[in-house]
C-alpha cells in the first residue's frame, strides 16, 4: 500500500511503497498505536507513517550531542 505522509520540517509530500493491508492503516487512523497495527515494519517504516520522516533522516534532524 503506498502511504504519503508531509514532512515536518521541510513541508514536502512523501511516499512509500509499505506492506501494510487497509485493514492496518484504518485500525491505525482510529488511534491504533504504529507498533501494534503494523508489528512487522521496521521501525524506520513506522517512523514514516507517524511523523512523515524518511528512514535515515531522523539522525540528520536530531544528531547524538
Amino acid at each position: 500500500m503506498k502511504i504519503k505522509r508531509q514532512h515536518p520540517v521541510t513541508g514536502q509530500l512523501n511516499e512509500m511503497a509499505l506492506p501494510i493491508t487497509e485493514s492496518q492503516w484504518e485500525q491505525y487512523k482510529r488511534g491504533g498505536l504504529a507498533q501494534v497495527c503494523f508489528p512487522t515494519l521496521t521501525s524506520d517504516e513506522r517512523e514514516f507513517i507517524i511523523s512523515g520522516t524518511l528512514p535515515g533522516e531522523w539522525d540528520e534532524l536530531f544528531p547524538d550531542e
